[in-house]
């Protein structure tokens, strides 16, 4: 049996049975989001007790115990994690790992409504690079996407996020009949203004009112379409997440692919996600979990933890099972995505 390399901290690293490091921790801080976008939520929402969610203390010692087992990079997702009371009192606390240098990056993914009030906090906490989720640059269709939000909150976030000095990436989910046609432009708008941006396959996460088949659009036909007018170059650039970025020559910019269907990224997965519950999710699209709730709660210390979690990356599958066609409508797991973090 090979046995796992030694962290800085002495503890094990986190290898799953295939040989992939994990060093890359997703963690949600909250379900609730301030917007309802059709390929996520249903509009009426259900969310959790609060009792029901892990306290900043305990998501802190969570990460931390992560940490200690190798994870260099932490994102912190939600729904939406800046409607979390205080939230930035978690930013500050994990904050310390970069000092130590036993982090190499903090970030968040967000939709950009709270950056105004939140993005120079972010940036005194450590964060250097957010990820804005942003489908359309026309209002009323960005309205109808996200039924609840604001292009103009959205935009005057990103203007706080650049004065701040953070460095941007948009995030877009490619739908079918509703932003194909825009995609162009949005690549001129993000590389203009000096952004990244990644298209993102929308996956068969949670009950929504609409219907997935209907809302699925393959990048790679996307990609496609977008060599019949400018030159895309490979490039090896990596942000630790799974898109495949390239380079457009007319633009100058970089554009991600992240395809869980068309062309899955299983392979090379070096990330785990945690809920706000405490559930660790070792695969987004399997339902297989690990309870890290309980051994965090039963001892002031962390061996419990420890020992959960490294019986939880043993179970870590090979990849997921998503599918959309229109003989499984239903979501290939129950979940929202909101639950388990963008």
């Amino acid at each position: 049996m090979t046995i796992p390399p030694i962290s800085a901290t002495g503890s094990q690293e986190l290898v799953d049975p295939f040989g992939r490091h994990v060093s890359y921790l997703r963690v949600s801080v909250t379900d609730r989001c301030d917007f309802r976008c059709v390929y996520c939520m249903s509009e009426n929402m259900t969310f959790l007790p609060k009792k029901d969610v892990l306290s900043l203390e305990e998501l802190d010692r969570l990460c931390s115990a992560f940490v200690a087992k190798g994870v260099r990079k932490l994102r912190i997702t939600g729904g939406e994690p800046l409607v979390r009371r205080n939230i930035m009192s978690l930013f500050r606390a994990l904050g310390r790992h970069l000092e130590t240098g036993m982090l190499d990056e903090l970030t968040l993914t967000t939709n950009g409504s709270q950056l105004p009030k939140y993005a120079k906090e972010l940036y005194d906490s450590g964060v250097r690079r957010i990820n804005v989720s942003i489908d359309t640059l026309d209002a009323d269709r960005f309205q109808s996407i996200t039924r609840w939000g604001s292009l103009d909150k959205v935009m005057a976030g990103l203007e706080a996020a650049e004065k701040a000095g953070l460095q941007i990436k948009i995030n877009a989910v490619a739908l079918k009949g509703v932003n194909e046609h825009e995609i162009p432009s949005m690549i001129q708008w993000a590389h203009g203004r000096g952004y990244d941006l990644t298209l993102i396959e929308t996956m068969p996460l949670g009950e929504i009112e609409e219907d997935r088949t209907d809302q699925y659009l393959s990048l790679s036909q996307v990609r496609a379409g977008l060599e019949e007018n400018w030159t895309l170059n490979e490039i090896p650039h990596k942000t630790g997440g799974p898109a495949r970025y390239v380079n457009i020559e007319e633009t100058g910019g970089r554009l991600g692919f992240i395809t869980p269907l068309s062309h899955n990224f299983c392979e090379s997965c070096n990330r785990v996600r945690v809920t706000c519950t405490g559930t660790l999710y070792m695969c987004l699209g399997q339902d297989d979990a690990a309870d890290l709730c309980t051994p965090l709660r039963a001892s002031e210390g962390d061996n419990l933890l420890s020992q959960a979690i490294d019986e939880a990356i043993g179970r870590k599958p090979k990849g997921h099972d998503f599918i959309i066609d229109r003989d499984s409508r239903s979501p290939a797991v129950g979940r929202h995505m909101s639950v388990t973090g963008g």
